[in-house]
């Protein structure tokens, strides 16, 4: 028998790179899976839900540089949206299969039929349908050279009974070339950034991920301009590290000397960075943008002068350029300004609650204590988010991973999967919501499965804490934000996994300590305080109006228990409010 379509493909991402597919098997996507089985060049990772092999696809190329996942005919490729939709807007490159009905019965209505062009439209940057052996094998290796190198989610429809016919070679390269060029502006434009350096007093840099192979030379830059250096949440553990002038983030979980330094300069200089959120940024003091994208540059800000090029390029031609400041007044000020606040939430962190109600906080301390230095974070979008952007420390090692683009509940469980498998040797940490968790609960049976030795904690604070902060300072009552979760670890011990449960802050350091060195899978669920806040770095009277107007009608509504409760539960942040 000659060569299928289905080894084709398996072929052609293996001597791309890949070496996984994660997917739910089944009917298109047989063919593929039995190519898989006979070439044992690619591992077929078999998860309980396609979302979740989309989220730990992501994750994969978001540590190895490309990834492949897979969906079956109808519910089984629609399922992979969610991931694939964080993996473009996080620019990953990841491949995915959407299998899909045969050929001869499209347009008919048939059984599953969708159209993937229409369905992956708005979170891909390729996206085909092959029809034909020969469509297949000009399309794989288009698709590869899109994704690898556009950072994008790249799509291919690929009916089951194509993928089962003889292949066809392809005219043009068989798979990716791989290539490494220079990016940066020219040098006229590099001349007047110099310009405006030397004509500012106070200045700032803004590192987004961007930034995170310029490590060396932001660095360098703030030195020689003794301006203060903020971060975006996603570039933390590429900038923060064996950096002395970091001043740590801005935006709702950023801390003030971030924010405060920002505005209070008369230059700002964005490095790799697509931060959203332009009501955090300063509309006064001039703005340079460097970009690796340039139609991303002045999106989001009133920029002055966007260079297109990428940041550690740009900065080794711009370096040269410049002369040294010597007045620190200003970077002397800030870092005063982050030192204070880092004693302060030390000090916060240092209150380990009490039974039943742990600090988070307290409890994302002893994590980032007992975690490797070159350990591997996930963490869920909310409350978690919150406590991994203020309390685990870069060290030149870690990695943390999220969606921090597409801001999806239930990522982190996924993206530990991909990260276990793409980094065998490196320590996996997962910080779960409860919520999170509770979404995509099933693929705790793929860690068993594949013997994955991630640590999942689950911060079990029995709400969707994040969505009950935003009632509150928009001035409603929270309501359905409550959770009435299961037992954790026994779910966890059903399934294979070694369980912990943690509701007394006396117990909770040892009880971390011994999952860490528990071989394995392991889960840790610790109950932490439903009513703990988190203070962004701009307070607005809207806020406090709506959080105050909220606690009233809590209060008349006869649930006053809560909002003292609330009141106890953060005392401990009174310096941050005045």
């Amino acid at each position: 028998m000659g060569k299928k379509v289905a080894d084709q493909l398996v072929e052609t991402i293996c001597s791309a790179g890949i070496r996984h597919i994660y997917a739910v098997t089944g009917d298109s996507l047989n063919e593929v899976n039995d190519a898989v089985r006979r070439a044992g060049t690619v591992r077929w990772i078999h998860m309980r839900h396609e979302e979740s092999g989309a989220f730990a696809a992501a994750a994969e190329a978001e540590l190895n540089g490309l990834a492949c996942c897979a969906g079956s005919s109808g519910p089984g490729h629609v399922h992979l949206i969610n991931g694939l939709y964080d993996a473009h807007r996080s620019n990953c490159s990841v491949l995915a299969i959407a299998s899909t009905c045969p050929s001869d019965q499209f347009g008919t209505g048939y059984f599953q039929e969708t159209s993937p062009i229409r369905l992956f439209d708005d979170c891909s940057g390729y996206n085909q349908m092959a029809v034909t052996p020969v469509q297949f094998a000009r399309m794989l290796p288009a698709a590869l050279q899109h994704a690898l190198h556009k950072r994008e989610v790249a799509v291919i429809g690929l009916p089951g009974d194509v993928a089962a016919c003889p292949c066809a070679e392809s005219p043009g390269a068989p798979g990716p070339l791989p290539s490494h060029s220079i990016f940066r502006p020219q040098d006229g434009e590099l001349r007047q950034l110099a310009g405006m350096i030397a004509s500012a007093e106070r200045i700032t840099l803004f590192c987004g991920i961007g930034a995170r192979e310029a490590h060396d030379e932001v660095v360098q830059l703030a030195s020689l301009l003794k301006a203060p250096v903020a971060y975006s949440f996603k570039s933390k553990m590429e900038v923060q590290y064996d950096n002395p002038f970091e001043i740590g983030m801005t935006g709702l979980l950023g801390l003030p000397s971030a924010y405060g330094s920002m505005h209070e300069s008369d230059l700002l200089i964005l490095l790799g960075t697509d931060f959203p959120y332009e009501s955090f940024l300063p509309q006064e003091c001039r703005i340079a943008q460097v970009d690796i994208r340039p139609e991303r540059i002045g999106r989001r800000a009133r920029v002055e002068l966007g260079l297109a090029g990428d940041v550690k390029d740009t900065l080794q031609a711009l370096l040269p350029m410049l002369k040294e400041h010597t007045d620190r007044s200003f970077l002397d000020r800030q870092l005063k300004i982050y030192r204070e606040l880092c004693d302060d939430m030390v000090a916060v962190a240092s209150k380990p609650g009490s039974v039943g109600n742990l600090a988070p906080e307290y409890v994302a301390t002893l994590i980032d204590r007992l975690a490797s230095d070159d350990a591997i974070f996930t963490v869920d979008t909310g409350m978690c988010c919150v406590w991994g952007a203020r309390y685990l420390h870069a060290t030149g090692r870690r990695r943390m991973l999220g969606s921090f683009n597409h801001g999806s509940m239930a990522n982190a469980l996924p993206m530990a999967i991909g990260a276990a498998l793409a980094r065998p040797g490196q320590e996996v940490v997962a910080l779960c919501g409860d919520g999170g968790l509770s979404m995509l609960l099933g693929d705790l049976a793929t860690i068993v499965e594949y013997r994955l030795p991630v640590k999942i904690v689950v911060f079990n604070n029995r709400s969707l804490g994040m969505v009950k902060l935003e009632m509150e300072v928009a001035g409603l009552p929270d309501c359905q934000t409550d959770m009435c979760n299961p037992d954790f670890e026994a779910i966890a011990r059903a399934m294979g996994i070694t369980g912990f449960s943690v509701d007394d802050p006396a117990q909770a350091e040892a009880t971390l300590l011994k999952a860490f060195d528990t071989p394995g899978p392991v889960l840790v669920s610790v109950q932490t305080d439903p009513n703990a806040l988190v203070m962004p770095p701009k307070v607005e009277f809207g806020q406090m109006k709506g959080f105050a107007l909220a606690m009233t009608k809590l209060i008349l509504s006869g649930r006053t228990d809560e909002v003292v409760a609330t009141a106890k539960s953060n005392l401990k942040h009174l310096r941050e409010l005045i």
